[in-house]
C-alpha cells in the first residue's frame, strides 16, 4: 500500500472538494492518461441520406443532405472485432430491421458525449460529430401536425424512418405522444444550444427552435396535467411526468436546465414543474423503504431501477436553473442515504422491485450513480458524495458480479452489462459506450475522484442486505406456499416467484446466520387496502415489532391491488440470534370483521452498519452505510499495508468526525443514517 501522506492528501483533498489528484501532486494528476477514449464511439457513427418525409427536415438539409446518425447495436465477434447491427429481425431482402438501425434515444445520448467532450477539450472533432448527430436527430422530430414536436424513434439503413417499429413499442406510431426520446432529445437540443451559443450561433438558433416545439409538446400532451395528482396504493403521485416516469423527466430536465443557465428563458415553467414532480418521487428514510431514493415511476411504490435513475443529477441542475434551493432535499436523500445502502447492499442492480430480484448490472445504471454522486456532492458541498462518487465509479474497473473491468481506455468499449452470476456480455452497443464515456469524462474533470475509482476495482468483502425467502421458512399451521403465476404484479415483481400464505394462527420460522452486529428486518408484504392479518415477529429473546397486512390505501391507478413493500421492524435483530419466527393474528384491531390471510414475499435482513471493502491500485477503501437511528460503530479490517484515514459522514453528506490510525483493525463511528469512509 502507498504511504499514509498520500492517504491523508486524498481524503484532505475530497473533504475540500478539491480537483487536485488524491494521490499526487496537482501536477502529476494533470500528466495521468486521459480515460476518455471517443473511439468505439466513432466506430458506431455514420451518416444517411435520408429520403423526402412529410413533416421532417433539419438544418440545411438542401445543402447538405446528409445527416449524422448512430448504429444501435454492436455484437462481439470470435476476432475480437464488433459487427454494427441494428433492433430487431432483419430482412436482407429490404436491408431494413423489424425495430430499425439508427435511434432517436441514442443518437441524443452520443450528442451529449461528444458536446461535453468539445466543451472540456475543445475537440473539432467531437464538435463535428456533435454537430451532425444533432441534425440527425431534429430530422427524426416531426415539426407539422397535431405530434408536432414530438420525435419518430426509429430510422432504417436507408434514412427511411419507421414509425411503428416490430414489436410494438408505446407510443405507436412512436411520434404520437411523450416518450423517452422526446424526454432524452430536450436533454441533447438543451445541451447542444449551450454548448454552441456562441460558436455556431445559427446553428444554436436553430436548436433553440426545435428545442422550443418539443416543450410546446410536453405543454400539450404532459404539462397540461400539472397541479394534478393521481392515487397509487394509498400514496397520491404527480400526474405531470413524461410517461409516468421520473426517470424519462429527469433527461428532459438536464437538457431544460442546460438551456435556461444559457439563457432560453422560455423554458423556465416546464423546467419548474417538471422538477417539481420528480422531487415529489423521494421518499423514505433509513429504514424506511424506499430509503430516501427517488422512485422512477409514479404509478408504482414498490419498484426502483438503476438505469435511467437521473433524477438526483435532476434536480441539482434544476435547483441551480431556477434558484429554488428546495429541489435538492431530494436530491440529496437519494445520494447521501439511499446510495451508500445501495452500493454495500448489491451495487447498481437493474431493479428493486422491491426485493433484488434483477441483479444485471448495466453501464446506464452504474454512470446514473456516478453522476447523481458528483452533482449533489458539488452543489450541497458535500465532501463525502464526492468520495462515494468514485467508490461508485469503481463498477467500470471491476467492481461488479465479474470482478473484471467493464471500460477499457484503450479502446473506448463499455460491455453491455455483467448478470449476476457473474458473466459479461462483450457485446459493446449505443447505450452502453454512452454512460460509460460519460462517467469518463466527469472522472477526467475530477482526477481524485478518477484515483477512488482505480482503487474501488476489486471486492473483498460485502456485507449488506440479504434476502431470505418466505418460502423457505418452516410452516406450522394455516401456512403454506404459493406459486406466484405470473410473477410480475404490473408494478412489481414477487421474490423467487412465490410468496407465503400466512393465515390466521400459523407460525413461520427460518434459520438465520449470526452476524457481526444487530440487523434491521424487512417484512416483504402484498399491503392491501382494507383490514388485514397482522403478522407478529419475534426471536427466542425479543419481540420485534408487528407488521400490518392491510391499511394499505386505495389502488387508484396502480397497475395492481395491493403493493410489494418491505416494513421495517421497529426493533432490530441480535446479530446472535440464529432463529426468527412470525406468528400471524387475524387482527389486533376488535371489531374488524374476519380478514384474511397474509401474503408475504421474503424478508430483507440488512446489518445497522452495512459494510463494502475494496482494493485496488495499491490501495484500499471501505464504505460503511447506516440504517440505524443512532451512531454506531463497526470494526473493519483493511487490507495492505499502512497508515489509515477514516472519515464519517452525516445523512447529507457531511464531515462529522475524521481521524487517522496506522492500524489494519480500526473502529469506525458511523452517523446515525448516514456513512463512512475508510482509506488506505
Amino acid at each position: 500500500m502507498r504511504a499514509f501522506g498520500a492517504a491523508l492528501v486524498a481524503l484532505t483533498l475530497l473533504a475540500t472538494g478539491s480537483t487536485a489528484s488524491a494521490v499526487a501532486s496537482p501536477s502529476a494528476a494533470a500528466s495521468a492518461p486521459r480515460l476518455t477514449n471517443l473511439a468505439h464511439l466513432d466506430f458506431l457513427t455514420d451518416t444517411v441520406t435520408p429520403p423526402t418525409q412529410d413533416g421532417h427536415t433539419t438544418y440545411r438539409l438542401d445543402s447538405e443532405p446528409s445527416v449524422g446518425v448512430l448504429w444501435v447495436y454492436a455484437d462481439h465477434q470470435s476476432d475480437g472485432s464488433f459487427r454494427r447491427t441494428g433492433g430487431g429481425s432483419y430482412d436482407a431482402a429490404s436491408n431494413t430491421y423489424g425495430q430499425g438501425a439508427y435511434d432517436a434515444d441514442d443518437v441524443s445520448r452520443a450528442a451529449v458525449v461528444y458536446l461535453r467532450h468539445w466543451v472540456a477539450f475543445h475537440d473539432q472533432h467531437s464538435r463535428d460529430e456533435a454537430y451532425q448527430l444533432l441534425r440527425g436527430l431534429t430530422y427524426l422530430q416531426t415539426v407539422t401536425g397535431p405530434h408536432a414536436g414530438d420525435v419518430v424513434l426509429w430510422m432504417q439503413p436507408d434514412g427511411t424512418l419507421h414509425p411503428s417499429a416490430v414489436p410494438i413499442e408505446q407510443p405507436d406510431p412512436s411520434d404520437s405522444g411523450p416518450s423517452f426520446w422526446l424526454a432524452r432529445s430536450i436533454w441533447a437540443l438543451g445541451e447542444g444550444y449551450a454548448a454552441l451559443r456562441d460558436a455556431d450561433p445559427s446553428f444554436a438558433a436553430f436548436l433553440r427552435q426545435r428545442l422550443e416545439l418539443a416543450v410546446t409538446a410536453l405543454d400539450r400532451d404532459v404539462l397540461s396535467r400539472y397541479g394534478r395528482y393521481q392515487l397509487v396504493d394509498g400514496l397520491q403521485m404527480p400526474s405531470w411526468l413524461i410517461v409516468d416516469g421520473a426517470d424519462a423527466s429527469s433527461e428532459a430536465v438536464l437538457g431544460l436546465a442546460a438551456a435556461l443557465r444559457s439563457g432560453v428563458s422560455t423554458v423556465r415553467p416546464a423546467l419548474a414543474e417538471l422538477s417539481a414532480g420528480i422531487a415529489a418521487m423521494g421518499f423514505g428514510d433509513a429504514q424506511t423503504w424506499p430509503y430516501g431514493a427517488i422512485l422512477p415511476s409514479a404509478t408504482s411504490r414498490s419498484l426502483w431501477h438503476a438505469w435511467g435513475a437521473q433524477m438526483p443529477t435532476a434536480l441539482v441542475r434544476a435547483s441551480t436553473a431556477l434558484g429554488n434551493p428546495k429541489l435538492l432535499r431530494a436530491a440529496v436523500a437519494d445520494a447521501a442515504g439511499f446510495t451508500p445502502y445501495l452500493l454495500t447492499a448489491t451495487g447498481p442492480d437493474n431493479g428493486l422491485l422491491p426485493t433484488p430480484i434483477d441483479g444485471s448490472q448495466i453501464a446506464y445504471g452504474a454512470d446514473s450513480r456516478v453522476q447523481a454522486l458528483l452533482a449533489v456532492g458539488s452543489a450541497t458541498h458535500a465532501p463525502g458524495l464526492r468520495f462515494a462518487a468514485g467508490i461508485a465509479a469503481g463498477w467500470f474497473f471491476g467492481q461488479n458480479p465479474a470482478g473484471v473491468a467493464t471500460y477499457s481506455p484503450a479502446s473506448g468499449i463499455t460491455n453491455d452489462g455483467v448478470s449476476p452470476d457473474g458473466v459479461v456480455n462483450l457485446n459493446s452497443g449505443a447505450e452502453s459506450t454512452i454512460h460509460g464515456l460519460l462517467t469518463m469524462e466527469a472522472l477526467d474533470d475530477a482526477p481524485d475522484v478518477a484515483e477512488v475509482a482505480r482503487a474501488s476495482a476489486r471486492i473483498e468483502v460485502r456485507d449488506g442486505q440479504r434476502t431470505v425467502e418466505a418460502e423457505a421458512a418452516q410452516l406450522l399451521g394455516a401456512a403454506s406456499v404459493v406459486a406466484a403465476n405470473p410473477a410480475w404484479t404490473g408494478e412489481s415483481q414477487w421474490s423467487g416467484g412465490a410468496y407465503a400464505l400466512a393465515g390466521p394462527g400459523s407460525t413461520l420460522s427460518w434459520a438465520l446466520t449470526a452476524s457481526a452486529g444487530p440487523r434491521l428486518v424487512s417484512a416483504v408484504i402484498n399491503r392491501m387496502s382494507g383490514p388485514g392479518a397482522v403478522g407478529q415477529f419475534s426471536t427466542s429473546a425479543q419481540a420485534l415489532g408487528t407488521v400490518h397486512y392491510g391499511d394499505g390505501g386505495g389502488q387508484g391507478v396502480s397497475p395492481a391491488p395491493g403493493a410489494l413493500l418491505p416494513v421495517s421492524l421497529p426493533v432490530p435483530i441480535d446479530g446472535r440470534a440464529q432463529t426468527l419466527q412470525v406468528r400471524t393474528l387475524a387482527t389486533d384491531r376488535p371489531g374488524s370483521g374476519q380478514v384474511g390471510p397474509g401474503q408475504l414475499d421474503a424478508l430483507l435482513v440488512t446489518p445497522l452498519i452495512s459494510l463494502l471493502v475494496l482494493t485496488g491500485n495499491g490501495h484500499a477503501v471501505a464504505l460503511l452505510s447506516s440504517q440505524a437511528r443512532a451512531e454506531r460503530d463497526r470494526t473493519v479490517v483493511m487490507p495492505g499495508n499502512g497508515a489509515v484515514s477514516i472519515r464519517s459522514y452525516d445523512a447529507t453528506g457531511q464531515l462529522r468526525q475524521s481521524r487517522s490510525g496506522d492500524r489494519s483493525s480500526v473502529t469506525v463511528p458511523v452517523p446515525a443514517g448516514g456513512f463512512a469512509i475508510v482509506w488506505r
